[in-house]
């Protein structure tokens, strides 16, 4: 069981990863002009590796499971989208674009848990 305060930093570090995802998003399309869910991809790949180091520094380091959960479940949680990757997947191949559907569907996945195991082989939880 985890305390009301817990509960509430894991809640607000949820809504600072949204915003980041956010701002990132809307930085990556305003700078790349492509027919690809670039943005969505760079997020989620960035937040696996997020949150393998985290879980490793949990595993290892001794980071508290506390911040684990606050940074991890909380920050890297509002952070990422794989509800939007499904989407931009679906939207793609109603578009018949089946190499840009099938890149950012199992390519986006395929990266995304390569740079998770990448996170936690650098903290040495691998």
């Amino acid at each position: 069981m985890i305390s009301p305060w817990l509960f509430l930093l894991i809640c607000v570090a949820g809504g600072v990863g949204a915003s980041l995802r956010f701002v990132l998003d809307g930085l990556v399309r305003s700078r790349v002009s492509v027919a690809f869910p670039l943005a969505t991809g760079l997020i989620n790949v960035t937040g696996s590796f997020g949150l393998g180091l985290l879980t490793g520094l949990g595993s290892n380091a001794g980071l508290p499971h506390e911040w684990v959960l606050v940074l991890g479940g909380g920050l890297m949680g509002g952070y990422t989208t794989f509800s939007t990757a499904s989407v931009e997947t679906v939207r793609l191949i109603e578009q018949r674009r089946w190499g840009s559907a099938l890149l950012n569907g199992i390519g986006m996945l395929v990266l995304s848990v390569a740079a998770a195991a990448l996170g936690l082989a650098v903290t040495g939880a691998l």
